[in-house]
């Protein structure tokens, strides 16, 4: 093989980008994004194809017995202003349902993954972050994502005591779902434009939220955030954060995630020891 033949086969094998895909687990390193995947009970219920139809409690069970590859997204912060001796604080970014299927770079085009995936704003998070992607019609399930959380908990160097969660739309329904079945797990969590059962409210009483929607949201209702919202309060949790946008549809994410006071709120929240 000459050497101009090398060289573009070298190149043709290369991804130069923030987002490194992999065909194996490789070892992420801090400061760029890197796609992994985990062999994790089959997630067997909780199928999504629109509408007023999404799943709106439950465990969305595994089977132990049989499993499956599940892809993510790793970044490692190269800040560390926010790790302490335990270990870094960790994010899980939940997309919404646009973001499903095999194409894990869709998993990028918002949020906290999107910016892990951009240089400029990767160099100053402060999260290691976990972006998961879900396959076909399927909805998130919390048993499953348990597992993944507790994977890449002994895997990397993580404050377990700060383990944090976010996501938007069919992310936000994950979201309430994760507080809702592992509440000894989760710190805080953000829900945006979500929602979830409010007969589950009562599960949900030792975790700081801090939800948001818009009022004019045409995707999913903002009632089903105001409404599970009002159950939490009323079933004793005192640290629920509201945020409402008066007017605005479905996209509160853009303006949400752009804030930083989410994530010095977040960071202010741990579990208690």
């Amino acid at each position: 093989m000459d050497r101009l033949t090398l060289i573009a086969l070298i190149v043709s094998t290369c991804v130069f980008a923030a987002n490194v895909v992999t065909a194996r687990a490789d070892e992420p390193k801090p400061g760029v994004q890197t796609l992994c995947e985990a062999e994790l009970p089959l997630a067997t219920g909780g199928e999504w194809t629109g509408g007023d139809a999404m799943p709106l409690g439950g465990d969305n069970p595994i089977d132990e017995t049989k499993t499956e590859i599940v892809k993510y997204w790793v970044f490692i912060p190269t800040d560390e202003s926010a790790k302490t001796d335990a270990g870094f604080p960790l994010l899980l970014f939940l997309h919404g349902a646009g973001e499903r299927g095999t194409n894990a770079n869709l998993v990028t085009v918002h949020g906290p993954a999107k910016f892990c995936a951009d240089p400029a704003r990767a160099k100053n998070w402060r999260f290691l972050t976990v972006s998961p992607q879900v396959k076909g019609n399927r909805f998130w399930s919390p048993a499953q994502l348990r597992k993944l959380l507790e994977k890449v908990c002994d895997e990397y160097p993580i404050d377990r005591s700060r383990v944090y969660v976010t996501g938007l739309s069919m992310g936000g329904f994950g979201t309430w779902g994760l507080v809702a079945n592992s509440p000894d797990l989760i710190a805080a969590a953000a829900p945006l434009c979500g929602g979830y059962d409010v007969k589950f409210a009562d599960k949900m009483t030792k975790t700081p939220i801090w939800a948001f929607h818009g009022t004019a949201d045409g995707a999913v209702k903002y009632e089903y955030s105001r409404n599970l919202v009002d159950a939490v309060r009323a079933a004793g949790n005192t640290d629920v954060k509201f945020t409402t946008y008066p007017g605005a549809g479905h996209d509160v994410w853009t303006r949400t995630y752009d804030n930083p006071e989410l994530y010095d709120w977040l960071l202010s929240k741990k579990l208690a020891q």
